[in-house]
């Protein structure tokens, strides 16, 4: 598949839907707490796309039933929203997702439930503080094994297990677009990247191992030895100079 190059008309339907997704994540961070199911959150983000004028791009992809998907623990990705009730030091990931005329974003979360213990709070610190890192790197010119070498480099040297089964990837007309971004890497590998390309960054980092195992719902990925995981996402547009983060929390939403 080829790699699209936005204009300056898809990118700001693009920044639409980010300014969807971070309203979204606005109130879900506002509704965790001890006692607040899954599903409950899931109603949260349906309602904030629906009022938005907004589409989900989670709901009935291949099948998926939420809105979002919360991932708790030891939880990565794909979890689903339910009768789960969070509890007191839990932490949990919502990823959310949003299509405005035909175009997506994409944006994951990682929150403390109450007061987390210091190791958890340590993980989301610096999993948020890769996400930047590699961020960074998304710069016109550069190749794209910078963005998963940055990654990798701050992430391995704080002793995090790096989840590489999964990763980041293109976005735009389409929620899953080429290149794959993978959060390990060479910086003088990959396709170069241009202005115009749009990307979804997403580390993802475990107080344990990097492997993975996929639970009985055939959704939720975990972490293969029960450690407890963070996931980080923006969606970004490459420039000649700093990326522009189109999921930011801002007041830009569809009316």
């Amino acid at each position: 598949m080829a790699i699209s190059i936005k204009t300056g008309t898809d990118i700001e339907k693009m920044r639409l839907a980010g300014g969807v997704i971070a309203l979204c994540h606005q109130r879900v961070k506002e509704a965790i707490a001890p006692g607040v199911s899954t599903g409950e959150l899931d109603t949260i983000v349906r309602d904030t796309i629906a009022e938005q004028g907004a589409v989900s791009n989670f709901f009935g992809h291949q099948g998926f039933p939420g809105y979002c998907c919360t991932s708790v623990n030891e939880e990565i990705v794909h979890g689903i929203p339910g009768k789960r009730r969070l509890v007191e030091g839990d932490i949990i990931t919502v990823d959310i997702g949003a299509i405005v005329e035909g175009f997506h974003g994409d944006s994951a979360w990682t929150y403390g439930v109450g007061t987390i213990s210091d190791d958890a709070s340590r993980l989301l610190a610096d999993t948020e503080a890769a996400l930047y890192e590699g961020l960074a790197q998304a710069i016109a010119g550069n190749r794209l094994g910078a963005i998963g070498h940055a990654v990798e480099g701050y992430a391995g040297r704080r002793g995090y297990g790096i989840v590489r089964e999964y990763g980041g990837h293109g976005i735009g007309r389409q929620m899953w677009e080429e290149p794959h971004i993978p959060n390990h890497g060479k910086p003088g590998h990959g396709i170069r990247l241009r202005a115009g390309m749009t990307l979804a960054i997403e580390p993802m980092l475990s107080l344990g191992v990097d492997d993975t195992r996929v639970l009985e719902d055939e959704w939720t990925v975990a972490t293969a030895d029960g450690s407890w995981s963070a996931h980080f996402e923006h969606t970004v547009a490459v420039t000649d100079g700093a990326p522009e983060i189109l999921t930011r929390q801002a007041d830009l939403v569809v009316q």
